[in-house]
């Protein structure tokens, strides 16, 4: 991933949160939703039929938001709900830039 940083929070009720943003010119928003199409099409790919609330048994859910900053900025924070083994493969597949 070029564009989008990456952030793993781990929490006690067994729900992971991996959250990746940018935040970029409205030039390079285009190369950011790339990458954000590329993470949810892996996890449609890989685990597309147990997508939907982790506390209802799901694998994964996910929220994407996109802001309009002032200056041309534009935000974008896809976050992922998760069960470990979603969390695991997650790590494996787009891995290096994780954060705990």
């Amino acid at each position: 991933m070029r564009h989008l940083t990456f952030d793993f929070t781990d929490s006690s009720d067994d729900i992971l949160t991996l959250e990746a943003m940018a935040s970029t010119r409205g030039a390079e928003h285009a190369a950011v939703m790339v990458e954000v199409n590329q993470m949810l099409a892996w996890a449609q790919a890989h685990f597309g039929s147990r997508h939907g609330p982790v506390e209802d048994g799901n694998a994964w859910d996910h929220e994407l938001l996109v802001q309009h900053e002032d200056g041309g900025w534009i935000t974008v924070t896809l976050t992922f709900s998760a069960s470990a083994e979603f969390a695991d493969a997650f790590q494996a597949a787009w891995g290096g830039g994780l954060e705990d």
